[in-house]
Formats: structure tokens, sequence, C-alpha cells
């Protein structure tokens, strides 16, 4: 088939991909009259430029790759706030939880009952900082060397002093989340770590906004199936939600945003908009 009705048919599969969040190679093989390696070969053609993510059998929307930390905390903010304080609600006092790194997570730390005798293990600089001018938390930052694409601290020193702890709950940033690719990261480093902390907890949560459901990035932390609780956006669309709950994810929906105010602890934490 030529160069030409290669490229048609794999507009065709973005723009069903981006109307039906996934794909199915069989599926798209009967539609356009092809074999499902062709449509594989497709798939990884597209992967290959970003279009999307392969998973078995087929293909999700590659996860949105967001710009710097101090950028993402202006993003959506009110939503993020929702979705911090719902699974924020959940946490038992006296629990040893973990928190990793992210924009939202950093909306959960603000949230975080101050007098519910919580200890808060790490590895992003902001979140201890926050919860430290809160008061009322025992923190500890896994050290190591501070990466400035996520904010967190990663590698072989994160990773031996993450050996010392075992969590009740563990608070997971989500670059991508997806009932079939499971949780995903876009850095291998970040992804090492996550799947770390996945081994010493009890509970594993996440809370992601719309963007980041039904999507996969580049690597994989853990599958679906894995995770205790998510909390989603009032508005996540059903069939998503479905799924997740299908995995056997207990599934929360933030209540809807009107916008929230941002509270004013989280408010102190962010660094002033350059003029």
């Amino acid at each position: 088939m030529s160069l030409l009705l290669t490229r048609e048919r794999q507009s065709r599969i973005a723009e069903r991909l981006g109307a039906e969040g996934q794909v199915r190679a069989g599926a798209l093989a009967a539609e356009f009259g092809v074999s499902e390696d062709t449509i594989r070969r497709d798939l990884r053609e597209m992967a290959a430029e970003g279009l999307c993510r392969r998973v078995y059998g087929g293909a999700v929307p590659a996860a949105p790759v967001g710009g710097t930390l101090q950028e993402r905390r202006r993003e959506e903010a009110p939503r993020k706030a929702r979705l911090g304080e719902r699974l924020a609600c959940t946490i038992l006092p006296g629990s040893s939880l973990f928190v990793d790194a992210g924009s939202t997570n950093l909306c959960l730390a603000a949230a975080l009952p101050a007098d519910a005798g919580l200890t808060v293990v790490t590895n992003a600089p902001d979140i201890a900082a926050l919860l430290l001018s809160r008061g009322g938390f025992e923190i500890v930052l896994v050290g190591g060397r501070v990466d400035p694409r996520c904010g967190a601290c990663l590698g072989a020193t994160a990773l031996r002093d993450l050996e010392r702890f075992r969590f009740d709950d563990a608070v997971l940033g989500a670059c991508g989340l997806d009932a079939g690719a499971g949780l995903t990261a876009h850095l291998l480093e970040e992804a090492e770590f996550k799947a770390a902390v996945a081994t010493r907890a009890r509970r594993i949560l996440a809370a992601a906004t719309n963007d980041k459901i039904g999507t996969a990035a580049a690597y994989c932390v853990l599958p679906a199936s894995r995770l205790s609780r998510v909390a989603l956006e009032a508005d996540c669309p059903a069939a998503l939600v479905d799924a997740l709950k299908a995995a056997g994810i207990d599934v929360l929906r933030a209540d809807p945003c009107d916008p929230a105010p941002i509270p004013v602890s989280l408010r102190r934490a962010r660094a002033p908009t350059p003029a």
C-alpha cells in the first residue's frame, strides 16, 4: 500500500483514538481490509511519533506531557484542589503515608489534616516544605538527586533511602492511567521509583485529572489492578470510570468544580508568577 494510503489510514486511526479513547487492532484490520500485522505496524509508527501508546491488542492516547512543575501548579488548579481534598479525607488518623511528587499531590498535601498524627514520607522537596510550613506532621524527605522535570528525588540514593520504610498508604503521581495500560510515567527513573514505593505500601492511591485518564506514558509503573483507590474529577467520562471500577479499583469522584478556592497553605507555597 502506498505511503499516502498508509498516512490516510493512520490519520483515521488517530481520529478514532481521539473519539473513542482506545482502538483494537483486530477491529481496525477488519474495518480497513488489511492484516492485523499492517495495523500493528501503523500503531508502532504512530507510537514512535508520540501519537499513541501501544497496549495489548491495540493502543490508547499518549499521556500529556506537561511543562515545568511551576507551570503545572497553575494549570487546572481548582480541579486539582478538589481532587486533593477528596483523596485526603480518606487517609486514616495515625497513618504512615508516602506522597509522591506532582502538582495534584501538592494539593493533597495542602488538604491533609494537621491534627491527625500523620507521618508523611515524600521524595518531593516542595511537598516537604509545604507540610513543614503547616506544622503538625512528622515529615521525612527521601534524598538524592532532584530531577527538575518532575521535582522529585530519584536515582540510587532515593531508592536506598526507601528501603527503610513501610507505608499504610502510598499516593502515587500518575502521568497516565488506563484500565489496560495501568499507571504509567514519562521518565524511566521515575517509573522505577514509583514501582519500588508500591512494594512497600499496604494500599496504593492516586488522583488524576481527566486528561490523564485513558492514556499511557512511556514507562509502566504497575497494573491498574494494583491500585486500591483513585480520585477522579466529577465529569470524568463514565466509560473510563467503569473500566477502572472493573479492574477492582475503588473510584471516588471529586466534588464538581465551581471552582473551589485553592487552600491558603498551597497559595503560600506557590512561587509568584513572573511579571
